[in-house]
């Protein structure tokens, strides 16, 4: 007799998953090829296919270095950190690089850019161009998406063809609320836990993140962390229809939580 394979609960494509993370925003770095230094920029704005707009204190080394670099950019590669939207033990659920160029815009041209992106995201430090902040942009070269899900490797145009998930920019505060206001809420779905992890003593149901495919959870145990992803019935596409299948998930067909 063959073995059974256990079959995966469905997850959103890796493109989605990273404009999701480039939407939400997240931590970000600038790294060099050699690993060592790292720059917090003051801002960062990541475009569909992983363009970055970056402001960066103007007496930053760095700075200097790709204004003075060759005119087809320096090599660099930004880092976003995904983190979970309740404070976790370990908060951190995912990470993307976007591998590419640092050029330096001139200044008209950095003036545009910060109105674009202005029109998008308003931010206090876009004022600040100019006037103490430089302007670098990250031309992308390729991605690298590490999650629960998985590690794969995205090129620009994968990412410019794929669109946030629907909930992405809703979900922190819907998911504090539930944990704040319906904990009874992850005590019910602690039957749809594996049986290794049903059975540990002392752990605890976080939320961890949701989509359009399902929801996340982090049970926090006492040998560790451990990601389970819960898989709805059918995808959802506005948060009528999330509240509804986190209801069939929870067991009451018509809960409706606010």
């Amino acid at each position: 007799m063959g073995s059974t394979r256990l079959r995966r609960p469905a997850a959103p494509p890796c493109a989605e998953r990273a404009r999701s993370i480039t939407s939400r925003g997240g931590r970000a770095a600038v790294v060099g090829l050699d690993q060592t230094q790292r720059v917090v920029p003051l801002l960062h704005h990541v475009a569909a296919d992983g363009t970055t707009t970056l402001l960066v204190p103007e007496d930053h080394p760095l700075i200097t270095w790709v204004r003075t670099g060759p005119s087809s950019g320096l090599p660099a590669m930004l880092e976003l950190t995904d983190t979970a939207p309740v404070a976790l033990r370990e908060p951190v659920r995912g990470l993307l690089w976007i591998s590419g160029w640092l050029t330096a815009p001139g200044p008209t041209y950095a003036r545009r850019l910060a109105c674009e992106v202005a029109d998008e995201r308003p931010h206090p430090h876009l004022l600040d161009l100019g006037h103490g902040a430089g302007m670098l942009r990250l031309r992308p070269g390729s991605a690298v998406l590490a999650d629960a899900e998985g590690t794969a490797p995205l090129a620009p145009a994968q990412l410019a063809a794929a669109t946030p998930d629907p909930f992405c920019l809703l979900e922190g505060g819907w998911l504090r609320h539930l944990e704040d206001a319906h904990p009874d809420l992850f005590c019910a779905l602690a039957r749809h836990l594996p049986p290794t992890l049903a059975r540990k003593g002392g752990s605890r149901i976080r939320p961890l993140g949701v989509d359009r495919l399902g929801l996340r959870l982090r049970v926090e145990a006492d040998d560790g962390d451990h990601d389970v992803r819960l898989a709805f019935q059918a995808p959802a596409d506005d948060p009528e229809a999330l509240r509804a299948q986190v209801g069939l998930l929870v067991g009451c067909p018509m809960r409706r939580e606010g």
